[in-house]
């Protein structure tokens, strides 16, 4: 699909998204034997063996392990870049109606950077009633640049009822090293230490490149609440090494919608991706022909998802990604500027692709 002259200056957002989440199909073959990725697609605690409750950080502490599909938020949007907080509840019931039992909200698809504090914040509250109205585990990404602003969104999201928080690193003054990002994160969970805590790790975004493996053994001395990794990096070692780091007692998330099937193949249990916000069936037949050691057959629904993100870098991956949401029923807005909302004619021709390609029948069904 050709964007028309006037969408063909985008910002760099979606160059970077198209390095991120790629624009080719899978590389080759998933070498090796097809395992069951245990738990499922639900949600599993495990505590110390004094109990589970959240109280003094010094006493009993939750240890979340986070497994199956966790859709990535959009932050809806009225048509004067307002946040449209009243479209929340519509929108859990739809990734309800998917089999979807986890948010991952404020984050990358949830346009964090460009949202203030305050507007995170009464996201937050909206996400913490529709979550739990739909049953479904609630992420909070509370990363900032300001500590105080992180801190007060960490504050929010226990108050809120959210079950786990998440945080990239900053992005301007970054940390020098995997020591210095986790102390920044004991200052940011200080207001609710015993919250479990994934890092966010997205290094083309925030410019952060670090040893990750070396960050998990940190955090977990230092980190009360340090459950695991939401991983959106590209570095297929590091991955692996964070997986088997310990016997795999860090939970890692994976992160790369098109390459889901690599991810359990390497080992990781869940994910968390935009894309599961309307083909979260696509991606749980992905998961069980691979439970079921149906290589082939996952591998040929994989290659639809990398296919459906191809279209969706070519006419800009946010915008794009945000209007298929009103293509399937649940309209989440505009992205806010400086990112450009896709055109009326843009839009008609993107249903016309995926209409091409047979979206709406092995997507979104």
């Amino acid at each position: 699909m050709r964007k028309p002259p006037q969408e063909k200056a985008q910002t760099t957002f979606a160059n970077l998204l198209l390095t991120l989440l790629g624009s080719d199909p899978l590389d080759g073959k998933v070498e090796g034997k097809a395992c069951k990725a245990g738990g499922g697609y639900g949600f599993a605690r495990r505590s110390q063996p004094t109990g589970c409750q959240r109280v003094d950080p010094t006493a009993d502490i939750i240890w979340m392990k986070l497994d199956g599909l966790i859709a990535a938020a959009h932050t809806p949007m009225h048509d004067d870049f307002s946040v449209n907080y009243e479209r929340v509840p519509a929108q859990a019931e739809h990734l309800a109606k998917l089999g979807v039992r986890g948010v991952f909200v404020g984050g990358t698809t949830g346009e964090c950077q460009s949202l203030t504090t305050s507007e995170r914040q009464k996201l937050f509250e909206a996400w913490g009633s529709a979550a739990r109205n739909n049953g479904q585990h609630f992420v909070a990404h509370v990363g900032h640049n300001s500590l105080p602003d992180a801190q007060a969104l960490v504050q929010t999201a226990n108050d809120s009822g959210a079950d786990v928080i998440s945080a990239m690193a900053p992005t301007f003054f970054k940390p020098a090293d995997a020591a210095a990002l986790c102390d920044w994160f004991a200052e940011v969970t200080r207001s609710a230490p015993e919250m479990p805590f994934y890092f966010y790790d997205i290094p083309l975004m925030t410019g952060v490149t670090l040893d990750t493996r070396e960050f998990i053994d940190l955090a977990k001395e230092r980190l009360p609440g340090f459950s695991g990794v939401k991983f959106s990096n590209f570095d297929d070692d590091m991955l692996q090494a964070c997986v088997r780091n310990n016997g795999g007692s860090a939970n890692i998330l994976y992160g790369i919608d098109q390459r889901l099937l690599h991810g359990l193949s390497v080992g990781c249990h869940g994910a968390v991706g935009s894309t599961y916000n309307f083909a979260a069936p696509l991606y749980q037949r992905i998961r069980a022909a691979f439970d079921e050691g149906n290589l082939d057959a996952a591998e040929a629904l994989q290659s639809k998802s990398a296919g459906m993100i191809k279209l969706f870098m070519e006419c800009d991956y946010l915008p794009t990604a945000k209007a298929v949401m009103a293509l399937v029923g649940v309209d989440c807005g505009p992205v806010r500027p400086p990112m450009h909302r896709l055109s009326p004619a843009s839009v008609d021709q993107l249903q016309r692709d995926l209409d091409t390609m047979g979206f709406f029948d092995w997507a979104v069904n």
